[in-house]
């Protein structure tokens, strides 16, 4: 049965006001497409989950959409601060924002947790740290394979996990490659689950490369075509990072009011992300071509 559908009906159906949401995607296959249309259709009060924050929290906590901000790193990666995720938590602006600190392998426990239905998850990284006197969820119990106490965090299980991958088929069977983050421990960890693809592709195509099926169809509710839909991140093998999107979006979100233009701009006025596609331009997408890296063939053998 298809799980077919389009990006906002998909967003319409399966995210609401005051759901933990956690877009997932290490530096590349990051839907900002996703993002966009929650900007659109005005949700408010979400909890928005992610290892690096990136560019896309810091557009949709411009916009209002959030009330809080569960994270490791926070930064526009290569350039500098998250400056609308600075206002929000410094002056409220557009409204208050509470924040949850972990390191990397913190919230990456806390997704491990998630998925695999644990009560907590231990992480030794934090002893000499100041995290856990920052943030009263990390806490000590004592070890009871040996002496002494360590460090653990709770699970997180988001009401939606949104995964952008390359290809997968209408049942929601999904091929992912490159890096490969915690998108599959998100996914699992979550109540829905919304796949987006670059491709959507015949089933005998997923089943012919299984080591790639990363996110598996039983566990996804709504599968979107969306090519593009990464953007200004990457998508291995489609196009590259838009590193002059990340330099440009600094000044921009310097200023509320500048950022608040880009969104009526680039999210509001626009209906979709084919209408971001074809604003962007032809010669946009052609300077982001990746060029062609192979992966040599491998015999799996036939049952017979």
């Amino acid at each position: 049965m298809s799980k077919v559908t389009t990006m906002k009906d998909a967003i319409a159906q399966l995210v609401r006001d005051g759901d933990t949401v956690a877009i997932e995607g290490f530096t590349h296959l990051i839907c900002f497409a996703a993002g966009h249309e929650i900007i659109r259709q005005g949700k408010r009060d979400l909890i928005l989950c992610r290892l690096t924050p990136d560019l896309i929290y810091d557009q949709m906590i411009a916009a209002g959409c959030a009330s809080k901000l569960v994270f490791s790193y926070l930064g526009n990666p290569g350039v500098g601060s998250l400056h609308a995720v600075r206002r929000a938590v410094e002056k409220g602006i557009p409204a208050p924002l509470e924040v949850e600190e972990y390191s990397h392998f913190g919230l990456v426990g806390r997704f491990i947790a998630g998925a695999a239905k644990l009560p907590f998850y231990p992480v030794r990284t934090f002893a000499g740290s100041d995290l856990p006197s920052a943030n009263p969820r990390i806490r000590q119990v004592a070890d009871p394979y040996g002496d002494g106490q360590v460090y653990v965090v709770p699970p997180l299980n988001p009401d939606v996990t949104v995964v952008h991958v390359q290809r997968a088929d209408e049942k929601g069977n999904a091929h992912i490659w490159g890096l490969t983050g915690m998108q599959a421990e998100a996914a699992f960890a979550a109540v829905r689950v919304i796949v987006v693809a670059e491709e959507i592709v015949d089933e005998a195509v997923v089943r012919a490369d299984p080591n790639r099926t990363v996110i598996p169809g039983l566990i996804v509710d709504a599968v979107v075509h969306e090519p593009y839909g990464a953007h200004p991140s990457y998508a291995q093998g489609y196009y590259d990072r838009d590193t002059q999107f990340y330099l440009a979006w600094d000044p921009i979100s310097r200023d509320h009011q500048a950022l608040s233009a880009w969104l009526d701009e680039w999210v509001h006025g626009l209906s979709g992300r084919a209408d971001y596609v074809e604003k962007m331009g032809a010669q946009a997408w052609d300077k982001l071509q990746p060029g062609d890296a192979w992966s040599g063939q491998v015999n799996y053998g036939q049952y017979r």
